[in-house]
């Protein structure tokens, strides 16, 4: 299975980075070149980006339209990708993974990472590889496996809704979706908290170095645009959380025991 690394052209040590992984691991990938606010298209001015429950950054947009290509790249190709943020670090089971969930009819999506919360998850495994189906996840773009269907139904929903990329994901229900289990991808952030040390120092996320732009600078008729979208988004989540009770359940999702020599264990 190809891999598609989303990477801005700045970032040249995770690049690096990544590339030494795919050679560790033998996978096959292309760098996918991340948007950035001043290559937005459509400009930030258009109404797609002011079409969530809360209004987004620029940063968010351009990493919106990035996974946008990445979907893209995928129905050209009509084959499943391995879709990667630069700052993921794969365990070293992935490529047998990969191998596993490459002909598998059943998913459009499979997240493989982790963010250390919960998630709403099938209580028993997939009968042919090891994923759960996977209901409600609430953070984490950095790492999934997305198939032709699936990533024509993102494309489908990115022309009528712009999110934070993984917001984006996690609130499509329309995709039939799966985590791997155990998960096999965490962040460079992520590392500490695992008492692993992360390839390179861990700078402050690209997202957060623009503010969050503030509801109350917005109109009325804004400001209750936005209310009221995240209500119902928040009113569709308990929903679906409360339809799937019977065959699922919150909990954690256990890491991968082995990694190669990317981070050294401390």
């Amino acid at each position: 299975m190809r891999v598609l690394i989303i990477n801005l052209d700045q970032d040249t040590e995770r690049m690096a980075v990544q590339t030494r992984q795919m050679a560790v691991l033998g996978l096959d990938w292309e760098r996918v070149q991340a948007v950035t606010p001043d290559t937005l298209s459509p400009p930030m001015s258009d109404p797609i980006w002011h079409t969530w429950q809360r209004p987004l950054r620029s940063t968010e947009m351009a990493l919106f339209a990035s996974h946008k290509r990445a979907w893209e790249r995928v129905v050209d190709s009509d084959t499943p990708c391995l879709v990667l943020e630069d700052d993921a670090l794969l365990a070293r089971d992935t490529p047998r993974f990969l191998k596993q969930v490459a002909g598998l009819e059943a998913p459009d999506h499979i997240t493989l990472e982790t963010r250390g919360r919960k998630k709403f998850l099938a209580r028993k495994l997939y009968p042919h590889a090891p994923i759960r189906r996977l209901y409600q996840d609430r953070t984490g773009s950095a790492a999934y496996v997305i198939y032709p269907r699936g990533a024509a139904k993102m494309l489908a929903r990115a022309g009528r809704v712009a999110a934070p990329s993984d917001a984006a994901i996690n609130d499509a229900y329309e995709l039939i979706s799966f985590q791997a289990d155990p998960a096999l991808v965490i962040q460079f952030d992520q590392c500490a908290s695992l008492d692993m040390v992360p390839p390179l120092p861990v700078a402050p996320s690209t997202i957060d170095r623009v503010p969050k732009p503030a509801l109350a600078d917005l109109g009325k008729h804004q400001q209750s645009a936005y209310r009221r979208r995240r209500k119902w988004g928040q009113l569709r989540m308990g929903l679906r959380l409360i339809s799937h009770l019977p065959m699922a359940t919150r909990r954690m999702v256990a890491l991968a025991k082995a990694w190669p020599d990317l981070q050294v264990q401390k």
